[in-house]
């Protein structure tokens, strides 16, 4: 696969888990001839999620529209992630914005907030009534769910679950770790054949090791907000499992380079069999070639607490005020979620399927690492609002913000107090959720 981008955060530079490289985007131009009423063109705004092919693929699904009569055709619209932001926000203030779209994980919380987003309630009652709601994923529709209503409706996840090479484990002597403990045992026999045990990078533009840290707290029973969304960092469980991090680095089980680490270094060390075990992203295996054949997806760790948990990021599809017509918005919408099969049939490099049967069926089934990530992940993960239950538009400040990248490098090195690191942590995040 080629090169990837990893996905960011809705302030700046975004992308997906297994996203290639960048397509030419088209111009932003306006909705001429739309009406309220039906008719005119719905335009749908998609971003760069896999291969190329992914995007030749979204253009052909889009020319197979056939609305009924009288409502809006769609046009399809490549929108780069590099600048992404700018463009989305830019073109719906001057109301020649998309009426639904793709794009970051926590962006339709933000344009929600702002009154620009259509609530997907009645869309979802109508996944209700004919079936297409029990298809989803359990779970997975309610990371939408804010107090005004569903922001929008997923359609891929990106889960952080632990990968292991096989081959260097049993190179090691070790055995694949279930709990916190194993895994530093696993990690020192690694250390012996010089190869890391906790593989992973906080440089530029690679958010995997502020990704880890989350991951880490959330599978001890801890996360970065209370119940109400408050930023709540300084708590037993997160201690707990920085004090645990710190461990790692100080053991040499962490690669002391992970700290500059990008998202290529990163990928050169597991291509050049110098990283045993870590977090990283649903393609791992497709991003390092020959090496891939050895690598396997772990089960989530039992903590020290006894929780079982991890990190994800759902993907959605949103609808926008600025539309010909809401009634167009949904059809489209409809049509679109039943074809989106074909981006894992054929398949494009896309990540996790909301849908079970995509997930079931024999063209994502036969490889065993999905299916753990579907059968042992998804069930257990949670979102950056963890231990609120539903997410919010601060969270796309805190995804990829400064503050949590540097507590990420503060960690990797192994030399800061983990409450300390935490308490600064816990400041930029009032910061960011005051704003």
């Amino acid at each position: 696969m080629n090169k990837a981008t990893t996905r960011r955060s809705f302030l700046g530079l975004a992308g997906a888990a297994i996203a290639a490289p960048a397509l030419a985007a088209c111009n932003v131009s306006g909705n001429s001839g739309a009406s309220k009423a039906g008719g005119g063109t719905l335009k749908f705004w998609d971003m760069p999620w896999g291969t190329p092919a992914y995007n030749e693929l979204g253009k052909k699904i889009i020319t197979g529209y056939t609305p009924a009569e009288g409502s809006a055709k769609a046009t399809y619209q490549i929108i780069q992630w590099n600048g992404f932001y700018q463009t989305f926000s830019s073109a719906i203030a001057s109301k020649t914005g998309p009426a639904v779209s793709s794009g970051a994980g926590f962006q339709a919380f933000q344009f929600a907030d702002q009154g620009q987003i259509a609530y997907a309630d009645s869309f979802i009652e109508t996944l209700k009534k004919d079936g297409t709601y029990d298809d989803f994923l359990p779970g997975v529709i309610d990371t939408m769910k804010t107090d005004k209503g569903y922001v929008a409706v997923p359609w891929q996840t990106d889960v952080r679950p632990f990968w292991y090479n096989k081959a260097l484990l049993d190179q090691a002597g070790a055995k694949v770790p279930t709990t916190w403990d194993e895994l530093l045992a696993a990690g020192k026999a690694l250390k012996k054949i010089g190869a890391s045990g906790f593989a992973t990078g906080s440089g530029a533009d690679n958010n995997l090791g502020a990704h880890t840290m989350v991951a880490m707290m959330i599978n001890n029973g801890g996360g970065l907000f209370d119940p109400d969304g408050k930023p709540d960092c300084v708590t037993d469980a997160n201690i707990q499992a920085m004090t645990f991090v710190r461990e790692l680095a100080n053991e040499g089980i962490i690669d002391s380079g992970a700290v500059s680490y990008t998202i290529d270094n990163l990928d050169s060390q597991w291509k050049g069999r110098k990283a045993g075990i870590g977090i990283h992203t649903p393609g791992l295996a497709a991003r390092t070639g020959a090496v891939g054949k050895d690598l396997h997806v772990m089960d989530p760790l039992t903590s020290p607490s006894g929780t079982v948990a991890g990190l994800f990021f759902v993907n959605n599809l949103m609808m926008y005020t600025n539309t010909p017509s809401q009634e167009a918005s949904e059809a489209f919408l409809k049509y679109y979620l039943s074809q989106i099969h074909t981006y894992w049939q054929n398949p494009v490099g896309v990540a996790v399927p909301v849908l079970k049967s995509i997930a079931s069926a024999d063209y994502y089934a036969k490889d065993p690492n999905q299916v753990a990530i579907v059968e042992k992940w998804m069930p257990v993960c949670k979102t950056y609002a963890a231990k609120k239950t539903q997410s919010f538009a601060a969270l796309a400040a805190v995804d990829g913000g400064q503050p949590l990248a540097q507590f990420a490098q503060a960690m990797l090195q192994g030399k800061t107090d983990p409450k300390t690191a935490l308490t600064t942590l816990q400041r930029g995040l009032e910061s960011i959720v005051k704003r």
